[in-house]
């Protein structure tokens, strides 16, 4: 590691905004511990996400990171200097991550050099670049790069990684039994919702008609994964259905229960989102439907998992509203995907039914 953070006693990470994006940072939480082993580090998140990594073996603390208000910040800022941090890393590019650190009094600040933070910061690697645009390399890269440049080992094998206790494990069998799936049933869960927006959504009616092949020549049982906002969504794949769906919107699972409800499933169907990453940490066969991101984001870890994407020239566009037709998610059609599905589990080792593994106590 770079001479001085030879002494670094107690380092705050102010983790990603984005689902997918904390769950592919993990390796660097996974490098810090190694590099860090006695030291007190300590994850700054933002509040709805914080059960993605409160029962990793990362973290010694977890402040709820809720500074967009004035009253929210100072009060951020006031946990952060009680616990007098040497260092901090920001894994977002914002300006703002970097004022909350250094309002808190900490002395060394790094992360990536971009923004009006570049001027500020204690260290940090440029961006790589094509010309005048950003390289899109695989957000798990693009993370570990900031280990690298402080010079710090790497796990051998750098890979996402999530992890429950005993008693989430307990409450995600009670909540399963409760939608009566018993550890025999095969189950594939559906997630068809997308925070960043409708763009990323492929559309409820062919969510309907690939749930009603899973039943009827698969013999599964299938869950939708419901977010904050996607009710709508997961009801009109139910009105569409002919079979019938687990939804799990009424029940409004927060992000620390989706880990050991997608722990259990068999495969998941996913847009390009959160929950895709969560399968990939949990080792669950997953196709992926990708419409208007750049799959070089997230280009890394795909040994059990299977990307459909479309050909069209305005393909990506990551924009949040489709301005056309959609075509790019509308013309990738359920049998395509019940496919997909069908020869990814054949060529991927069995998800273990009921396997509830990887657990912290």
């Amino acid at each position: 590691m770079i001479p001085a953070l030879e002494s670094v006693q107690t380092i705050m990470v102010r983790l990603p905004n984005w689902v997918g994006d904390i769950v592919m940072a993990s390796p660097v939480y996974d490098a810090l511990r190694l590099n860090f082993p006695q030291a007190t580090i300590v994850a700054c998140v933002r509040p709805y996400a914080r059960g993605i990594v409160e029962h990793g073996p990362w973290f010694d603390q977890i402040i709820d990171c809720d500074d967009k208000s004035f009253a929210g910040l100072r009060r951020v800022v006031s946990q952060v200097r009680a616990l007098k941090p040497d260092m901090a890393l920001l894994l977002p590019n914002s300006t703002h991550s970097f004022v909350t650190a250094k309002l808190a009094g900490v002395s060394q600040v790094y992360g990536y050099r971009r923004n009006l933070r570049k001027y500020f910061l204690s260290g940090g690697p440029e961006p790589q670049r094509d010309g005048k645009q950003y390289r899109p390399i695989p957000m798990q890269d693009y993370y570990l790069e900031l280990c690298r440049h402080l010079q710090l080992h790497l796990p051998n094998k750098p890979e996402c990684r999530l992890y429950t206790d005993q008693a989430l494990d307990d409450a995600g069998c009670k909540r399963l039994a409760s939608y009566g799936i018993s550890p025999q049933d095969r189950l594939i869960g559906l997630n068809p919702g997308a925070s960043f927006g409708a763009s990323k959504c492929w559309p409820a009616t062919h969510f309907a008609r690939l749930a009603e092949m899973l039943q009827n020549e698969m013999g599964a049982k299938v869950m939708l994964f419901v977010g904050p906002g996607e009710e709508q969504i997961a009801e009109a794949i139910v009105s569409e259905s002919q079979v019938k769906l687990i939804n799990t919107g009424p029940d409004r699972i927060d992000l620390a229960e989706l880990k050991p409800l997608i722990k259990r499933c068999n495969a998941l169907v996913t847009n390009d989102t959160g929950p895709r990453h969560y399968a990939v940490a949990l080792g669950v066969p997953t196709v992926v439907l990708m419409g208007p991101t750049n799959p070089l984001y997230t280009a890394i870890n795909l040994e059990g998992t299977s990307v459909i994407r479309l050909d069209i020239p305005c393909s990506p566009c990551h924009k949040k509203i489709c301005p056309t037709d959609h075509q790019c998610m509308t013309e990738i059609k359920p049998q395509q995907v019940f496919d997909e599905l069908n020869a990814l589990l054949r060529n991927t080792t069995a998800h273990e039914t009921g396997s509830l593994s990887q657990t912290v106590a």
